[in-house]
């Protein structure tokens, strides 16, 4: 079993950046892939960027490619987003996930946080 921590949500401007953190807990000696998910109101959970256990793998859906890093740092159990350049469409709430497999697919993934806002205004 594995707990995840989301942090570092909140409310910017557009154009700012913002960092979020994602603090595993628990079994985490298993070979996980991390992953972001979003959701904005009245819309489903959407794919935003995953990283492989090693780090050597990322994926980014189209919308954050070249403004979002996905970062881990094992030795600290974290994953990070790094969110630069950010839009009115990014605001939604950021879900961390780990799962044996590197995925773009929700279902690949086993364990969540429970999220953290993220709101830009214009």
């Amino acid at each position: 079993q594995v707990s995840l921590v989301e942090s570092g949500g909140g409310l910017v401007q557009v154009g700012d950046s913002l960092t979020l953190s994602c603090a595993a807990s628990g079994r985490t000696d298993s070979p996980y892939a991390m992953a972001w998910f979003r959701q904005a109101p009245g819309k489903e959970r959407e794919f935003v960027a995953a990283i492989s256990w090693s780090g050597a793998t990322k994926y980014y859906t189209d919308s954050v490619q070249g403004r979002f890093t996905i970062s881990r740092d094992d030795a600290k159990n974290s994953a990070y987003l790094s969110m630069n350049m950010l839009k009115p469409e990014d605001t939604a709430v950021y879900y961390c996930a780990a799962g044996l497999i590197l995925s773009l697919k929700i279902s690949r993934y086993n364990y969540w946080g429970q999220g953290t806002q993220v709101t830009v205004s214009s």
